[in-house]
C-alpha cells in the first residue's frame, strides 16, 4: 500500500485468496476490491472490455455495498463466464448503480485459482482521514 492512494492487492491466505483494496472514497474502493477479485485469478492487463453489465444494488451499510458488488463478480462469473476488468458506481435514488464492464474469462490467460464465493467470516474495513480500507477473503 506504499504510498498509493489507491490500488489494490492479493494476498494467498491458507487455501482461500485474501484482497485488499484502499481509496479515498466508498465508491473507488469497492471497484478497487471488485478489480482485485478479477485480477487474482485471470491477467487482464491487456484485456478490453467487451460487455458491460448493469446492476443495482443496496446495503444498509458500507460493507453490505462491498459483499454485494463482490457476490455479483462472482455471480456473473459463474453465470456467464465475464470477469470485470473496470467498473463504476454512481448514486441512485433506491441504493448504487454499479456498471461492470466485462470480458469474456476464457478470452484472458488464467494466473490463479477461481474465486467460488466470498467468505463472510472475514472481512474487515475501516474508513478515515487516510481513506477507505478492506480486507476480504474468496474461496477458491
Amino acid at each position: 500500500m506504499a504510498g498509493n492512494a489507491t490500488g489494490h492487492r492479493s494476498v494467498r491466505h491458507t487455501a482461500d485468496l485474501q484482497i485488499e483494496a484502499w481509496a479515498p472514497t466508498r465508491d473507488s474502493y469497492v471497484r478497487q476490491a471488485m478489480l482485485g477479485a478479477g485480477e487474482s485469478f485471470l491477467d487482464t492487463s491487456s484485456a478490453h472490455a467487451q460487455q458491460t453489465r448493469r446492476r443495482q444494488m443496496t446495503g444498509d451499510r458500507d460493507d453490505d455495498l462491498l459483499v454485494a458488488a463482490l457476490k455479483e463478480v462472482i455471480q456473473l462469473l459463474d453465470t456467464t463466464g465475464e470477469a470485470p476488468v473496470d467498473g463504476n458506481l454512481s448514486q441512485a435514488d433506491s441504493g448504487v448503480d454499479m456498471t461492470f464492464a466485462m470480458v469474456n474469462a476464457s478470452a484472458v490467460p488464467q494466473v490463479g485459482a477461481v474465486p467460488k464465493a466470498l467468505s463472510l467470516n472475514e472481512r474487515h474495513l475501516s474508513h478515515g482521514r487516510h481513506g477507505w480500507r478492506c480486507s476480504v477473503t474468496l474461496d477458491v
